[in-house]
């Protein structure tokens, strides 16, 4: 979060206010309609309950900072993305456990896997807070005040946060590899099926709003790219590597890149063929 929090300016939470419509309907499909979509999926496939606690965990959290490269990319609305990544980490503070806790608790298995892990709301708060909120401020305030060490900084904690991100990945598939390999034709298939759902709740709850074409594409990737490493960090802390949750975490980490890259490239082709048209 303090890599993120090096490229974000105060303009960027700003710039909520003035696109006040397209920030809304981002936070809300980031925030309200994915993590329902997921409930809706879990009582659809039933999968076995590690998973489907991963899968509510991945759509609590919130968007992942390379959803403004891809936004980017994508031809998409930039400045939007950079804002819903900046206020989207500060609600993640409140929404990521409270999302997390009232939809599994909604889903039976889920919700007797919480009892039995005895996860505390508060402790998830707390350690959000530590891990998202305060590094986030930190960061800002380093970025306002020492503005050229900020952005060597950042050059340096960028892949520095990928290679952290691989460690959690590795982490989880080898403390469990033969329960992922017996478990692998399902992980793949949720969450193929998860992050499908995820790109077209967030293109459509955009289009349904009337927003412009670049805003659905923002939208679309914002509610697509989620922050896996911060959720394999807290099955981690608070769910000791449970399985099934670590391979959904760590497996969408993968498949949202190659998803997202994949969607951004083919939108950044189809508007410059318009273009030259």
């Amino acid at each position: 979060m303090f890599g993120i929090a090096l490229d974000l300016k105060v303009a960027d939470f700003k710039r909520v206010a003035e696109s006040p419509k397209a920030s809304f309907v981002g936070l809300t499909s980031q925030f309200i309609l994915l993590p329902f979509i997921t409930w809706l999926l879990v009582m659809i496939i039933r999968p076995q309950p590690s998973i489907a606690l991963g899968m509510m965990l991945v759509a609590a959290c919130p968007g992942g900072n390379i959803s403004n490269f891809l936004t980017h990319l994508s031809k998409g609305n930039t400045a939007l993305s950079v804002s819903l990544t900046a206020i989207g980490t500060v609600l993640a503070i409140v929404m990521t456990p409270f999302n997390l806790q009232l939809w599994a608790s909604l889903y039976p298995p889920t919700s007797i896997l919480l009892k039995e892990i005895q996860l505390n709301a508060i402790d998830l708060f707390e350690s959000i807070l530590m891990l998202a909120g305060f590094p986030l401020i930190f960061g800002m305030l380093f970025s306002h005040y020492y503005s050229n060490a900020a952005l060597k900084l950042a050059k340096i904690m960028k892949p520095l946060s990928i290679i952290i991100f691989a460690g959690f990945v590795l982490l989880a598939f080898a403390n469990n590899l033969n329960h992922f390999l017996s478990h692998i034709h399902m992980v793949l298939l949720v969450v193929f099926i998860h992050n499908a759902f995820a790109l077209l709740t967030g293109y459509f709850s955009a289009k349904v709003a009337g927003l412009s074409i670049a805003d659905q594409k923002t939208i679309a990737i914002e509610t697509g790219i989620q922050n896996s490493g911060l959720g394999l960090f807290l099955i981690f802390s608070f769910f000791n590597g449970l399985g099934g949750m670590a391979f959904v975490a760590a497996w969408w980490g993968i498949w949202h890149i190659v998803s997202g890259l994949a969607l951004a490239t083919f939108w950044s082709g189809k508007a410059t063929s318009t273009q030259t048209v």
